[in-house]
């Protein structure tokens, strides 16, 4: 067996130092549990950041990766078909209402395919400013990292894409007061994710649906985070009854491979033509094999279940918030994207959460946030909240 201090070191002599990561190597898992190389169980409310919607050693995600190691293809280029991608796209646009689909590999390349569908649109009419919000989080490429409205990751980067500007989330009136004859698109989260864990009102999304329709501007959600399942509908803006544009997705999409798709709804869907934008792995047969696995267990319950755990999760989070109300000031969230709004430095508790066998991660600045697999058991849920409780008692 490979111990685990010889794999950290070679790991931090070998590669680029852009993660902080904790001390674990891990090396497989079932269900909501990984476990680390010297054996140790740890319950996952991380997810691989909302990645691993069907946990650890799901048995139709195995099967779907035999059956194409059974074909000997997983990659031809997007100068032919697989006879994947053109499954997982019908049964995406199926879901979602939706008409075309482009896949590529990471929710920032699905935005950079947003940004560049919302620059050629509004090109037939001279228009290029795109409005986001502070406090977005849309990926680190340069264009997604310029929708991001946060200067901490744009620091040391300038300068930045241009003509993108930010407005204030949930609040139409700063919308309103950018949306110029000169913007042709807005991009938001239904759920702020890296940025606190922040649902959108309702009435706001409408706003912004109703503007973009007034003034010809094209509604981007980015639903990486809040996307497959994970708000307990299987995309975020069912919630809301208001359907985008355009919608990126990631994340879970790919049952744990590298899979991302930017989809177009009806006057988005073919404003991008051949030679216009492309990806060398997007649609790779193996991934678009492991999505169909996870939109047909969508399909058949798995966002429902989600909405269920998810209702359990929050209503403990508050339990845990009213005992500890020197440390705790509210809660946040929808199905099992659930944020405990933190009176004490997130870092610590979710160091010391990993110290007691819980994967925790923080969102914005005060923030604990839970992103565990759809699949995690109402015995995971109680004994993640039982340890966070210890934490901070």
């Amino acid at each position: 067996m490979e111990k685990m201090e010889g794999i950290i070191e070679l790991g931090k002599g070998n590669l680029m130092n852009t993660y902080a990561q904790n001390p674990v190597v891990f090396d497989h898992g079932k269900g909501a549990h990984l476990y680390s190389v010297d054996g140790r169980c740890y319950i996952d409310c991380v997810a691989g950041i909302a990645v691993n919607a069907l946990g650890y050693g799901d048995e139709k995600i195995r099967k779907a990766v035999m059956d194409v190691l059974d074909d000997g293809i997983f990659h031809v280029s997007n100068l032919y078909y697989n006879k994947w991608a053109p499954k997982a796209a019908a049964k995406l646009n199926a879901l979602a209402g939706s008409r075309k689909v482009f896949f590529c590999n990471s929710g920032a390349e699905a935005n950079e395919a947003a940004l560049k569908i919302a620059r050629k649109y509004g090109s037939r009419t001279g228009r290029s400013r795109i409005i986001s919000f502070s406090h977005s989080f849309h990926g680190r490429t340069y264009g997604a990292m310029t929708l991001t409205g946060q200067e901490k990751y744009q620091k040391g980067f300038f300068p930045v894409v241009p003509e993108i500007s930010y407005a204030v989330y949930n609040d139409l009136e700063s919308v309103k007061a950018l949306a110029g004859d000169d913007v042709c698109a807005v991009f938001v989260e239904p759920v702020q994710g890296e940025g606190g864990i922040v649902p959108a009102d309702k009435e706001f999304l409408e706003g912004l649906r109703k503007l973009c329709d007034e003034k010809d501007m094209l509604l981007v959600f980015d639903c990486v985070q809040t996307g497959l399942g994970r708000t307990g509908r299987i995309f975020a803006f069912q919630h809301y009854d208001v359907k985008p544009d355009v919608m990126s997705l990631a994340k879970a999409l790919g049952g744990g491979l590298p899979f991302a798709a930017c989809v177009g709804f009806e006057k988005a869907a073919d404003v991008l033509c051949p030679g216009e934008h492309a990806s060398t792995f997007g649609g790779n047969a193996l991934s678009a094999a492991l999505c169909l696995v996870v939109l047909e267990e969508l399909e058949n319950g798995l966002a429902e279940e989600a909405a269920r755990k998810g209702r359990i999760l929050m209503k403990g989070l508050e339990e845990i918030a009213a005992r500890h109300p020197d440390k705790c000031s509210a809660v946040r969230g929808l199905g099992l994207m659930a944020g405990l709004v933190l009176k004490v430095p997130p870092k610590d508790v979710v160091s010391a959460c990993f110290r007691k066998g819980l994967l925790v991660c923080s969102a914005g600045y005060d923030v604990l946030r839970f992103v565990p697999p759809l699949v995690i058991t109402e015995e995971d849920i109680g004994q993640a909240l039982q340890i966070l409780d210890e934490v901070l008692d």
